[in-house]
């Protein structure tokens, strides 16, 4: 395969933001636990509470310098790899960014600082105000990424000016409130949720299979399953939202998850297993459930879910408008202080598809005399691989699917106070939590490799092509600066997972039996306890 700058771009964007996003989501969960826990010390005053605080705080603290050091480079990397975008949506991503940088930078690491070391310098509430602080921001810095990211699948608010070449923001409040980025925010941090709530959970199970720490593992356990399961029942709803939007803005996404290649009448039926071929144009088989999916999609039992086939045919049509904008983005770029009325006329009518003309650039030196073969190839070019987004979505709920099943078992036995059952006769059942651990992080990869490859080919959807976002630079550059990450993360990703092991391995600080008192009967009967001088 013939190696080029775009491509080699977004892999490393690709390779940054997926080694970036395994620490993202178990510190976006454990945050929420921590405050959880630590309220119930506060409000309860028994010490093992405090100890289980900050035990899973060590963890939670090295995941979080991990995640803050692999998610630093990725903003740069607009500049260094994508230049072009850079300077077309500097008006929107400023904002955004600006703010999820004060959220981290100065709210974050101002409460995580009190967190670690305010323990003896801090009142209990004080204590506890940091640290819903540090949740708190750890989950409003997620919301401006995501808004940022949400503008790109659905980008409104903002309008394109011929004469600077870049989209400028028109109203910042749809930005903000974009539909896209509100149900993207909420599914992705409920994902985080249950991330975190099966880590705990597979700890504390491991610590039952060996007999330690177990009065920390019970109520980790209890507290993790609890949550786990509610989380995991949200990203099931908030998921389905998600999937309603897509219909809404990115048809062609939701046509490739589903390999519905075919527009079908309503209600659409719901491929469980397909073999999608894309050099036919089909499927070499599927097993489908009628009207699924057009339940879901649609909300209805009317409405028609367009295949991939319309919707490739549509894009012909909107490159074929997109050649009279650009035609007319000429003229006005050639002289922007005397523009033909009809000129500027055209390119109002037709600059909402004017990034389907540069769809032709990577076929075509002449987008204006572009061919109807070259118009075909850059309208299929607006497909997806099927097979690797149809899977990926489903491997995806498969998980979402099994972690509800998993919670809602552990709940159980922790609500009804048999967890030493578990210990004693369904051992099976802790070992399967251990080495479901995994699982949340495979599919929060999943999902974000159908959320961006399923935009592909745009950067920005319907507006701007991946290919000419890229910076100019060579093949043999971004080589190396690909290397290198990748190096640098892999070895990130060995020390978080080498510092996680030795700690677990620790464990927590067990206490006495006194710590499952509250504060002033714990004291009270140490004092009986000690022996006169």
């Amino acid at each position: 395969m013939e190696l080029n700058v775009v491509d080699l771009s977004r892999l490393q964007f690709a390779m940054t933001a997926l080694y970036h996003f395994l620490f993202v989501p178990l510190t976006l969960g454990l945050s929420i636990l921590l405050a959880t826990m630590e309220t119930v010390y506060v409000m309860t005053g028994r010490e093992i509470w405090k100890r289980m605080v900050k035990f899973w705080g060590t963890l939670f603290g090295i995941n979080f310098v991990l995640g803050v050091a692999t998610g630093l480079t990725m903003e740069f990397q607009f500049g260094m790899n994508w230049a072009y975008f850079s300077q077309y949506v500097g008006d929107v991503f400023g904002a955004p960014l600006a703010i999820e940088g004060l959220m981290a930078f100065f709210l974050e690491a101002t409460f995580v600082g009190l967190f670690f070391f305010g323990w003896d310098r801090l009142s209990r509430r004080g204590h506890l105000f940091a640290t819903w602080m540090v949740a708190i921001g750890t989950n409003f810095s997620a919301l401006w990424i995501l808004i940022a990211n949400g503008w790109m699948q659905h980008p409104v608010g903002a309008v394109f000016n011929p004469d600077t070449m870049r989209m400028e923001v028109s109203s910042f409040f749809d930005v903000l409130f974009n539909p896209v980025a509100q149900a993207k925010f909420v599914h992705t941090v409920s994902a985080g949720y249950v991330t975190a709530a099966m880590f705990m959970l597979g700890i504390s199970a491991w610590y039952m299979l060996k007999g330690r720490h177990v009065a920390i593992a019970k109520r980790s356990m209890a507290i993790a399953s609890a949550f786990g399961f509610a989380s995991a029942l949200s990203v099931v709803v908030l998921g389905d939202e998600s999937g309603y939007e897509a219909n809404l803005n990115q048809k062609m996404k939701l046509a490739t998850i589903e390999a519905m290649w075919d527009t079908e009448k309503a209600p659409a039926s719901f491929n469980l297993i397909a073999l999608p071929d894309m050099e036919a144009r089909e499927n070499v088989f599927a097993i489908e459930v009628p009207y699924v999916m057009g339940l879901i999609a649609t909300r209805s039992l009317d409405t028609v879910i367009p295949g991939i086939k319309d919707l490739v045919e549509q894009s012909k049509g909107r490159i074929r408008d997109g050649i009279i904008a650009w035609e007319a983005l000429q003229q006005i770029r050639a002289n922007p202080n005397d523009v033909p009325a009809d000129v500027r006329t055209a390119f109002d009518q037709n600059f909402e598809s004017l990034g389907y003309a540069y769809l032709l650039k990577p076929f075509t030196d002449d987008i204006a005399g572009a061919t109807d073969e070259q118009i075909d190839t850059a309208a299929w070019s607006t497909v997806p691989e099927v097979l690797p987004m149809f899977y990926a979505f489903r491997i995806m709920v498969a998980c979402g699917m099994f972690f509800i099943l998993i919670t809602t078992v552990f709940f159980y036995y922790s609500s009804t106070g048999k967890l030493d059952e578990l210990q004693e006769n369904r051992r099976w059942l802790l070992h399967v939590a251990v080495w479901s651990i995994p699982l949340p992080w495979i599919a929060c990869e999943m999902g974000w490799f159908v959320a961006e490859y399923g935009r592909q080919p745009w950067i920005i959807e319907s507006m701007l092509p991946t290919s000419a976002a890229v910076s100019d630079l060579s093949v043999t550059e971004v080589l190396l600066t690909l290397a290198g990450f990748v190096a640098l993360y892999s070895t990130l990703l060995v020390v978080e997972i080498a510092l996680m092991l030795k700690f677990i391995k620790i464990g927590p600080d067990d206490g006495t039996p006194e710590d499952l008192l509250p504060t002033a009967k714990a004291q009270s009967t140490r004092a009986v306890a000690m022996p006169a001088e």
